[in-house]
């Protein structure tokens, strides 16, 4: 009799355990097909920011300790640099939702078109991060000296260009 009883809870178990995955699992693929779709919404309103330009602040910061941290000559990216001579780097900084790491399209190497900022449009180079609470901000590294400016409503544009290393 035992053995009946034993046999018959692993079947009963069996069973409900079957039940409870298969209603588990239908609602994770509910979930998952909506979540597709919130991507494909995303990766659509992306390709418009790729395609038209992101508006973005624009300012500049100088290879300073007291702008940027210890090492004032060495980016985010690794990328050692002259600190006099760093405004000939045509390098920038991006605010961190900018970057591929925080959710957003560009990366360390990555070369931008920056236009609407008066004498400093142009392609730049992305190789380094700004402090998280700045938010669709772009710095343009500058040789110490340079006089501070700010851009409102400038826009930046991924471009397809590379370096190629010879």
């Amino acid at each position: 009799m035992n053995k009946y009883m034993l046999a018959l809870s692993i079947a009963l178990i069996t069973v409900s355990n079957g039940f409870v995955s298969t209603k588990l699992l239908n609602n994770q693929a509910t979930q998952f097909k909506y979540l597709v779709g919130e991507n494909k919404k995303l990766k659509h309103k992306l390709s418009e920011y790729e395609e038209e330009g992101l508006d973005v602040t624009v300012t500049m910061y100088q290879p300073l300790r007291w702008q940027t941290d210890s090492t004032p000559n060495i980016l985010a990216d690794g990328t050692r640099i002259k600190t006099e001579q760093a405004s000939n780097y045509k390098y920038i900084a991006v605010s961190r939702n900018l970057l591929k790491r925080w959710g957003g399209t560009l990366d360390y190497g990555d070369f931008i078109l920056l236009k609407g900022t008066n004498k400093k449009d142009g392609v730049y180079q992305v190789r380094d991060t700004m402090n998280p609470r700045y938010v669709n901000w772009v710095d343009i590294l500058e040789s110490p000296g340079v006089r501070p400016y700010k851009f409102s409503g400038a826009q930046i544009l991924k471009t397809d260009m590379t370096v190629q290393n010879s």
